[in-house]
């Protein structure tokens, strides 16, 4: 880090005007309006064609985000996608009416595309045909500047001086009509987000950051859709309570046939049966639908087909031969958890102890959570099996191994190098 990145991380996270004197009373934080009113959402190939080409015609970044109904239907497809640019205003389309925006991503295509946690929407955009080549996230810019609270309505209230509608983010977003309130709530998400852009651009260029963060969009936008899990069920809350196969392998098959259901009429699995619910399934192994019932979340108000579709995944892993019975833990890929190292290792544990400290020390110099600077997993892989001889030069090929960024490796390699030194 430099004297000038350090100086400017000591003086960062200014607001809109610091904090009043005491005895005067904080003026009022204005609630955001739309500045065009509400658009209407776009719903038809028509009104698709007119939005692609008034943004095709517009200029600069484009502001985007989209809306799930996660907790009421299956999988996180987008019910409704939000753009905003200039020249063009903004527009809310409804991909259940437009359900290909490949038109649309394609006359944005080597624009910059401004969201907020950007992780967070991209694989449902893909889904409809909507890829940025290049992106600006303003969540993570604001992490990297260090401000202690990131979600959109405290950055726009921080840094604009405007107060963002609250209330309607864990809607049913798959409702239609949608209603005039929730409209009004999506529309404003994008309404500031090119403000917001801006001004985050200009604070991470004074702290010596803005580098950084390029190099991490450009990591985000150019990284491959994520692999399904490998056995989704063992994400199943409550899976510590489970000392036996055969209760795993009731999990496994009342997880599956929930999913089924869930997949099939397009629903929250956990809508469809309870994560708690299985899991007292699996711990008492109930031989007919009598004892399922007496189980809690297989109650009275339960239909008896549903009652027997349950008992009958049960059924199917009570039956199953130990041989195909699930092993109680699923093959971890990398070093043991760290709270076994002292038994295992104790010099790589020290190592880790040592690393952690640095990397720990560094991320509150620069104002940024710890797991920006370098990921924990990454310090973890690297202090268990560390290079045959620590050299800067090793140490920097094993974390271009792990995934790290240039700006990652560039401060991270010297804290690894003289924490293993100093443990060896």
């Amino acid at each position: 880090m430099t004297d000038a990145q350090e100086t400017a991380a000591d003086t960062s996270l200014r607001t809109t005007g610091g904090a009043p004197p005491d005895d005067v009373a904080p003026a009022p934080i204005p609630l955001l309006e739309p500045r065009e009113g509400i658009p209407p959402v776009v719903a038809s190939d028509d009104a698709l064609a007119r939005v692609i080409a008034a943004f095709a015609a517009g200029s600069g970044p484009v502001a985007v985000d989209a809306e799930r109904a996660s907790g009421y239907r299956y999988g996180q497809r987008a019910y409704l996608v939000q753009i905003r640019r200039e020249g063009a205003g903004s527009a809310l389309i409804d991909p259940v009416g437009c359900p290909d925006l490949s038109g649309l991503g394609e006359a944005l295509h080597g624009s910059e595309w401004i969201l907020h946690a950007a992780t967070q929407d991209l694989p449902c955009l893909r889904e409809i045909g909507m890829t940025p080549t290049g992106l600006f996230d303003t969540e993570l810019a604001g992490r990297l500047a260090g401000f202690p609270r990131v979600g959109l309505g405290a950055m726009v209230e921080n840094v604009l001086g405007y107060s963002l509608e609250k209330g309607h983010s864990a809607v049913d977003w798959s409702t239609r009509p949608l209603p005039e309130p929730w409209l009004r709530y999506a529309a404003l998400d994008v309404e500031l987000l090119i403000d917001l852009r801006d001004c985050l651009e200009e604070e991470l260029d004074r702290q010596g950051k803005l580098e950084w963060a390029r190099e991490e969009f450009d990591a985000i936008a150019s990284a491959p859709p994520t692999p399904p899990r490998k056995d989704p069920w063992r994400r199943t809350s409550g899976m510590h309570k489970l000392r036996r196969r055969r209760q795993l392998a009731v999990v496994r098959e009342l997880w599956t046939a929930r999913d089924q259901v869930a997949r099939r009429r397009d629903i929250s699995p956990g809508k469809v049966l309870s994560d708690a619910a299985i899991i007292e399934a699996a711990l008492a192994l109930p031989a007919n639908t009598h004892a399922l019932t007496a189980l809690p979340g297989f109650g009275h108000r339960m239909g008896r087909r549903q009652l027997e579709q349950w008992q009958a995944a049960v059924d199917r892993a009570r039956a199953l031969p130990d041989s195909e019975l699930p092993q109680p833990g699923q093959a971890v890929a990398g070093p043991p958890p760290p709270r076994a190292w002292a038994d295992k290792d104790p010099v790589a544990a020290a190592r880790l102890a040592a690393a952690r400290t640095a990397v720990s020390e560094l991320a509150e110099r620069l104002h940024m959570p710890q797991e920006n600077l370098i990921t924990p997993d990454t310090v973890r892989r690297v202090c268990w099996e560390p290079p045959g001889n620590a050299t800067p030069d090793a140490v920097e090929a094993a974390l271009i191994g792990y995934g790290a960024r240039r700006w990652q490796i560039e401060l991270v390699t010297p804290l690894l190098v003289r924490a293993f030194s100093s443990t060896a």
